[in-house]
């Protein structure tokens, strides 16, 4: 509080002092009265002239004080300077009548002493006394003026009489004088004391009821006999009270059935709420009660035990945080493109069913695929996608009941339980009438779409089973049915989870062979049409099955491929094949297929750097070769890939030319040295005159191009024999050169020429006659 320098007291207490200074001047006027009539009493009784003048002058100054506290309005004092403006009006009255009262009393006691006089004197200020200390306290300078005034000539009267007595009795009139004083400090003090704790009390109830009042939990504190002894504005208004105070001497009871009355509560949940909370306090312990209305709202009321017997229940909205925390648990358990049980809830679904019912039933689980459904995202887009997502779950949610449930497992694949089935063949007709309702067209934002799927099953006794082996053998049956040519649907047979337990054996042999390096090199012979001796060679890869002999390379790479190792068997045939060629003739090259998992990454050209490097092999004498399927999945970065072999001496080929899209564009747009001719265009050249015009096509296209042509696939030397005199190919390979060698084979039959070379010679002779 900012304190006012006369006072040292807080200026709104100091404006509120000098206020009740213009308070009850009632009293004043009576002083007034009573003043007059002494001062006539004493004039008869002496019949001094002197007597008649005081008194009508004290009666006059008291009336003139009275108007003149009459004519302020106490509420006009406001602040803290007009405070001061009224304090000193109020002076002048009061020190005017304060100075008649003490020249009365000095007259009677000295100038014209008379023993009744000195008595009425005396007895008026004793009277006036009480009201300086009682109706003065507020200006500390009226009771000074007063003081003064009214006492201190009683003083002066009994010293100037001259005699020893009476001027002992004028000295202790001072320290009267003085207790008047304190008297009145006194007074201010307790006034200001009571003041300040009275505007503590009002600041802290102030606050109290701001912070109640501002909550945004309602709050209802309860007595020891369990009624309402203070609530906020906040529980009046969830509880549809007009205010706060409504809500006062009610109990709990009272509150519930109110809402049980307004159709809000069941009778029974009020029975349940009123003993949780009631509970929750005798016990003095917090708990928390959910309480769901008719109307879609949401309560939530906590309890706790407070001091002194009391009890305090907090409840709020809680309705936005419910259907919040629904709302998440919903993403949580459905698939939100399709509104169907995602994964997680569908396995905890079918763990549910299972555990519950006949342990002794049967029950049954599908899984659906859609069939090249990558080709749908590849071309239309995502959104497209998503929309024959959304399309084939309208299909089968409508086959969903409560014993039949589906989900959307990722991806493109739906799964389906189906609980408690008949038998196999109750389970084969759910599945057909599912699978013929997915058949048919779908229309996704105007592009016509045909569903079609493949499908997998298993049908098990509840006790035999889990989730989990179900959904791998309803896998495995998918499997089958796509292997079978997919848009169809198979159940499970015990010879498939045979055939893929010993793929995953085969597949874990595959990686402990390419880890120890089991595997082995054989070079297949590339031979020159000119000379018919060995010029290159493609090293191939071959694997020795410690228990079931040799695997075929059609069985191991592709699992390879499935389980992401493709590439270390590449850098082991690359490492190889540049270590055994740099023990050959250096007129022989090696030739090394690389497959397009190896161009997803930078380091292909590093390890065809290592490679060269390790061998000492010249740069020249290595040729990669490069599939169309390389070239497809990220043309850019394999063509990248592909400039930097070439600068490091590399010579690059296309491998398998003419079975892809855009072979010929290859063709210019890459920096290549040879192609390799797919051994499909040689397969009927002995008898169609069609393949053998393509084949001599794709050879007069490429040689203007200064690429070297290989065919491969020959096998016969009816081939050999067409290859020679009307294709002129540079190089060819194939089986009618023997079955791939070891590194050895190959250096041993470097400098031998295919005994049919005479044969090849012999026919190319009349020809040559024949045109010259």
């Amino acid at each position: 509080m900012k304190k006012n320098r006369p006072d040292e007291i807080p200026e709104d207490v100091y404006v509120g002092f000098v206020r009740s200074l213009f308070y009850n001047a009632g009293i004043l006027l009576i002083g007034a009265i009573c003043h007059g009539l002494i001062g006539f009493l004493v004039f008869h009784k002496t019949e001094e002239p002197v007597y008649f003048v005081l008194a009508v002058l004290m009666l006059v100054a008291g009336i003139y004080r009275y108007h003149s506290i009459r004519k302020v309005d106490p509420a006009a004092i406001t602040d803290y300077a007009s405070a001061i403006r009224w304090e000193r009006y109020y002076l002048i009255p009061g020190a005017i009548q304060g100075l008649l009262v003490g020249l009365f009393a000095f007259v009677s006691i000295y100038w014209v002493p008379d023993m009744f006089g000195e008595i009425a004197a005396i007895a008026v200020v004793l009277g006036g006394t009480i009201t300086i200390a009682g109706r003065n306290y507020g200006s500390k300078k009226m009771v000074a003026i007063l003081t003064l005034t009214v006492v201190a000539p009683i003083a002066a009267g009994l010293m100037l009489k001259g005699d020893f007595y009476n001027f002992l009795l004028g000295l202790y009139i001072i320290p009267f004088m003085m207790l008047i004083t304190r008297m009145s400090e006194l007074v201010r003090t307790v006034l200001f004391t009571a003041i300040s704790e009275e505007h503590k009390a009002t600041r802290l109830a102030q606050r109290f009821n701001r912070a109640l009042n501002t909550m945004s939990h309602g709050l209802v504190m309860l007595g020891p006999d369990g009624r309402v002894l203070v609530a906020n504005a906040e529980a009046a208004r969830l509880m549809a009270f007009k205010s706060a105070d409504a809500l006062l001497g009610r109990t709990i009871h009272s509150l519930l059935q109110r809402g049980a009355a307004g159709g809000l509560v069941a009778p029974k949940d009020c029975r349940y709420i009123e003993g949780q909370l009631t509970r929750a306090l005798r016990e003095g312990r917090d708990r928390k009660v959910l309480v769901s209305l008719s109307n879609g709202q949401h309560y939530e009321f906590s309890a706790r035990e407070g001091s002194q017997d009391l009890g305090v229940i907090t409840f709020e909205d809680v309705s936005k945080r419910v259907e919040a925390e629904e709302r998440i648990r919903f993403m949580a358990r459905y698939d939100n493109l399709t509104g169907l049980p995602n994964r997680a809830y569908f396995h905890e679904m079918v763990c549910e069913y299972m555990e519950a019912g006949n342990r002794e039933r049967l029950c049954g689980l599908a899984v659906f695929d859609l069939d090249d459904f990558k080709s749908v995202n590849d071309t239309l887009g995502h959104p497209v996608g998503d929309g024959l997502i959304y399309a084939v779950a309208e299909r089968l949610e409508i086959f969903a009941s409560e014993t039949v449930k589906v989900s959307r497992f990722g991806g493109d694949e739906f799964m389906i339980y189906f609980d408690n089935v008949e038998d196999e063949s109750h389970l084969t007709a759910m599945l057909d009438n599912i699978f013929a309702g997915l058949q048919g067209d779908a229309d996704v934002a105007g592009h016509i779409l045909r569903i079609q799927a493949s499908g997998g099953a298993v049908l098990s006794r509840v006790k035999d089973t889990d989730v989990d082996a179900m959904i791998v053998k309803a896998d495995l049956a998918l499997y089958k049915a796509k292997e079978l040519g997919k848009n169809a649907w198979r159940l499970f047979e015990s010879a498939m989870d045979a055939a893929f337990r010993t793929k995953q054996l085969m597949k874990a042999d595959l990686r402990s062979a390419v880890e120890s390096e089991s595997l082995r090199v054989v070079f297949q012979p590339i031979v020159s049409m000119e000379t018919m001796r060995i010029v290159s060679c493609e090293a191939l890869c071959r694997w020795d099955h410690p228990d079931v002999g040799p695997i075929s390379p059609g069985v191991f790479i592709p699992l390879a491929e499935e389980m992401g190792i493709i590439s270390e068997i590449s850098t082991f045939v690359l490492r190889a094949a540049c270590l055994e060629c740099a023990k050959w003739p250096d007129q022989i090259t090696v030739s090394v297929n690389l497959s397009a998992k190896d161009f997803l990454h930078r380091d292909v050209v590093d390890k065809v750097r290592d490679a060269l490097a390790l061998s000492g092999l010249a740069a020249h004498r290595l040729e990669i070769e490069v599939t169309e399927t390389a070239l497809l999945d990220d043309k850019s970065l394999t063509r990248q890939y592909i400039e930097e072999m070439k600068q490091l001496g590399v010579r690059i080929a296309l491998d398998d030319f003419g079975t892809g899209y855009s072979s010929l564009s290859y063709l210019h747009k890459l920096p290549l040295d040879k192609i390799k001719i797919d051994r499909s265009f040689l397969i009927d050249v002995t008898q169609n005159g069609r393949s053998l015009e393509l084949l001599k096509g794709i050879v007069n296209l490429s040689r203007p191009l200064g690429l070297v042509i290989t065919v491969e696939g020959v096998e016969t030397f009816e081939q050999l024999k067409i290859l020679a005199l009307q294709v002129k190919p540079d190089l060819v390979q194939g089986f009618l050169f023997g079955s791939a060698l070891t590194a050895s084979g190959i250096e041993t039959m470097s400098s031998t020429v295919w005994p049919f070379a005479k044969d090849l010679a012999v026919v190319k002779k009349p020809v040559s006659a024949s045109i010259s």
